[in-house]
C-alpha cells in the first residue's frame, strides 16, 4: 500500500505527498498532477522552498490580487485552486498531456531536513528528483524544468550536473552567479537574502506544523505534521544571512552555488525582466551568452516578475518550447530566432526578434561626463574635479534634449576616475530618462513600481577586472582580493550596468547619476508588497544598507570624480538603429 493519497479532481489525477528518497535516506515530499488516464507523459518539475501546499492567493495576496485584476487571462480557464507561488498552474498544463511535479525542498514545506539554500546538497537532491521522475510509470522519461526565480536559479545549478533525463529547461527570471547576480552587487552586500529568509522561508519551514498554514485544497498542514519549538526550527536551518556576510569575496562558498557554464548543454529558454535590477535579469542574459548549450533562446520582457509567466503570452511561449523538446512536436520552435524581445517604449512593449546578443547592428555610443553644468556630451570634456557626499544624492549628468527617437537596448558600462576621502568608496550608477517637463521616466519593474531605466554597482576596492571575460560593454570583475584606496588616490573604475531596453522619444533626455548609496525615486511612495519588509522606493528589496558591510567611517565619506589629464569618464550605451 502506498504512503500517499491519490485522487481524481478537477480533471486531474493528483498524487499528494509522494515520497522521494534521497541517497542519504531523507525522504522528500512531492505533489504530482497528471492526466487521469493511463499513459506516459512528459514532466514539468520544480524543486524549491515555498511550500507546495501554500496557495499563491494566501501566501502572496498583494502580488496575486494585482495580477488577477490587471491580467484576467491569468485566472481564466482554471479554478485557480492549485496556484502556487512561481510554479506552473497544473490546470493549464495537465489537459495538454503534461505531468506536473512539485517537490518541497529539504527542510521546507512537508519535507524534513536541514535548510541550506542552493547548496551542493540541494543540487544533488534536485538531480535525483529529475531521475526519479523519469523512472515513474506515468512518465515518458523526458523531464523539463520550469519556474520563476528560485525555481529558475537552481536550474542552472542542476544542469551543471548533467542529469541524464533532463531534456529542456525554461529559466524564468532566474539569477545565476551567486556572488555577482545575487549576494554582492559589484562587491557590495545585498540585504535581500537575509530578509527573504525571514519572510518567505522561515514562514514555511518544515516543523511549523500547527503554527503554520493549512492547504486550502487538502486541509493538510503545509509545513508538515510535526510542530517543533523555535529552538528546534533554528537548529534545522543554516544562518543564511550570516553565511553570506561571512563570505565577502567570490570564494568556494559562492562557486559551489553558481553554474559551471561549460557543463550546461541542455536546450534552454532563458527569460529575463528588463526591470529586474538586483536579481531577475543579469543571470538570464549571462546564462544565455555563456552556457555551452547549442540550442538556446533568450527572451526579455517587462512588468512584475511573477506576471508574464502566468499570462497567455508566457504560457504559450513555454508550451511551444516544451512541446518541441518534450513531445517532439515539429511546431517551428527550432526555427525561432534566438533573441525574443519585448522592446520597452514609454507606454508599451513591442515584440521584436533578433539573431544575436548583443544586437549586431548596435552603435556603441560614448556619452562623456562633463563637469561644467553636469552634461553628457559627445566629446571628452576636461574640467575641475567634482566631489559629492557619499551619503547624499550624488551628481547627475544629462544630455541635451534628443533630436530624434533613440532606442537603447542591451548591456552598457561606465568608465570613471574616482578618489575617496577614505580607503574605499561604493559607486551606485543609475541610468535615467527625463521627459521634456523634467519628470523622471520610471517603470513597473520586476518588484518595484518606480524602477529606473538601468542600474550598476561597484565597490572601488573590487575594481580589478578579469581580462578574459571582460567586454567594453560588460566589465567582469574578479572579486577575489580587495585593493584598498589611499585617501585622495585616483583610480580607474569600470562599472557594469545591467542590460536594459528603452525607446526614448525626441525631446526627452538621457541622464546618468553617480552616487554613494541606493537609488531613491522618492523618499516615500507608500508602495509595499506582503512578501517584503521594506517600502518600495525604487530598488525594491534589493538594498545595500547593512552597516556591517558598509561601515559609515569608510563608505560615508566624500567621493570625487576626476576629469582631464588622461581621465575621460563616459557611459557607453547600446544605441540601436532601425532594421533595414
Amino acid at each position: 500500500m502506498s504512503d500517499f493519497k491519490s485522487e481524481i479532481r478537477d480533471g486531474m489525477r493528483i498524487d499528494w505527498d509522494v515520497p522521494i528518497e534521497m541517497d542519504d535516506g531523507l525522504v522528500l515530499r512531492a505533489d504530482v498532477f497528471r492526466p487521469p488516464g493511463d499513459g506516459h507523459y512528459p514532466v514539468i518539475l520544480t524543486y524549491g522552498p515555498y511550500g507546495k501546499g501554500l496557495a499563491f492567493q494566501e501566501g502572496y495576496p498583494s502580488a496575486w490580487n494585482r495580477m488577477a485584476e490587471q491580467h484576467p487571462d491569468v485566472t481564466a480557464g482554471s479554478t485557480n485552486a492549485y496556484q502556487s507561488w512561481e510554479v506552473v498552474d497544473p490546470e493549464k498544463w495537465v489537459p495538454d498531456g503534461y505531468a506536473c511535479v512539485r517537490v518541497d525542498s529539504r527542510g521546507c514545506g512537508r519535507t524534513p531536513g536541514f535548510i541550506d539554500h542552493f547548496s551542493p546538497r540541494e543540487t544533488k537532491d534536485f538531480h535525483d528528483c529529475i531521475e526519479w521522475a523519469a523512472a515513474q510509470p506515468w512518465s515518458n522519461g523526458k523531464i523539463g524544468l520550469n519556474g520563476i526565480s528560485y525555481y529558475a536559479i537552481n536550474q542552472w545549478h542542476v544542469a551543471s550536473l548533467q542529469p541524464p533525463h533532463l531534456t529542456a529547461m525554461c529559466i524564468w527570471e532566474g539569477a545565476a552567479d551567486w556572488y555577482r547576480d545575487m549576494t554582492h552587487h559589484g562587491g557590495m552586500l545585498c540585504t535581500f537574502w537575509e530578509n527573504w529568509y525571514d519572510m518567505q522561508v522561515k514562514t514555511v519551514q518544515y516543523g511549523r506544523g500547527e503554527n503554520g498554514p493549512r492547504s486550502r485544497v487538502t486541509g493538510d498542514l503545509v509545513c508538515g505534521p510535526e510542530t517543533l519549538s523555535e529552538a528546534e526550527l533554528a537548529a534545522n536551518r543554516s544562518d543564511f544571512g550570516g553565511d553570506i556576510l561571512a563570505h565577502p569575496l567570490d570564494d568556494s562558498y559562492h562557486r559551489d552555488r553558481s553554474p559551471v557554464w561549460d557543463r550546461i548543454t541542455v536546450p534552454m529558454l532563458s527569460a529575463g525582466n528588463w526591470g529586474g535590477q538586483g536579481l531577475h535579469l543579469r543571470g538570464n542574459v549571462e546564462g544565455f551568452v555563456r552556457a555551452a548549450s547549442r540550442e538556446k533562446w533568450l527572451e526579455l520582457h517587462g512588468i512584475e516578475h511573477w506576471t508574464e509567466f502566468y499570462t497567455d503570452y508566457g504560457v504559450r511561449l513555454q508550451k511551444r518550447f516544451f512541446d518541441h523538446y518534450l513531445k517532439g512536436e515539429d511546431n517551428g520552435w527550432d526555427r525561432e530566432p534566438p533573441i525574443l524581445l519585448q522592446v520597452r517604449h514609454i507606454d508599451r512593449f513591442e515584440e521584436r526578434k533578433e539573431t544575436e546578443w548583443p544586437i549586431a547592428r548596435t552603435r556603441w555610443t560614448r556619452f562623456y561626463l562633463a563637469p561644467e553644468g553636469g552634461a553628457l556630451v559627445d566629446e571628452a570634456a576636461p574640467g575641475a574635479p567634482a566631489a559629492f557626499d557619499a551619503s547624499g544624492d550624488g551628481i547627475t549628468f544629462t544630455t541635451a534634449p534628443l533630436e530624434a527617437e533613440t532606442e537603447i537596448t542591451g548591456p552598457s558600462a561606465v568608465k570613471l576616475f574616482v578618489s575617496s576621502s577614505t580607503q574605499d568608496a561604493d559607486i551606485f550608477i543609475v541610468l535615467r530618462v527625463f521627459d521634456p517637463e523634467g519628470e523622471e521616466v520610471v517603470f513597473q519593474g520586476a518588484i518595484d513600481p518606480h524602477t529606473p531605466i538601468g542600474q550598476g554597482w561597484l565597490r572601488a576596492s573590487h575594481r580589478e577586472l578579469d581580462p578574459g571575460l571582460s567586454e567594453p560593454y560588460r566589465p567582469y570583475h574578479i572579486h577575489d582580493e580587495p585593493m584598498p584606496l589611499s585617501p585622495g588616490e585616483v583610480v580607474e573604475l569600470d562599472v557594469e550596468i545591467w542590460p536594459t531596453s528603452i525607446v526614448i522619444p525626441p525631446g526627452y533626455r538621457i541622464a546618468l547619476t553617480v552616487r554613494g548609496k541606493d537609488y531613491e525615486y522618492a523618499k516615500s511612495t507608500g508602495a509595499r508588497l506582503s512578501a517584503f519588509k521594506n517600502e518600495l522606493t525604487g530598488c525594491g528589496p534589493f538594498l545595500h544598507d547593512d552597516p556591517r558591510n558598509r561601515p559609515p567611517e569608510i563608505f560615508a565619506g566624500t567621493t570625487t570624480l576626476h576629469f582631464g589629464d588622461g581621465a575621460a569618464p563616459y557611459v557607453l550605451l547600446p544605441v540601436i538603429p532601425p532594421k533595414n
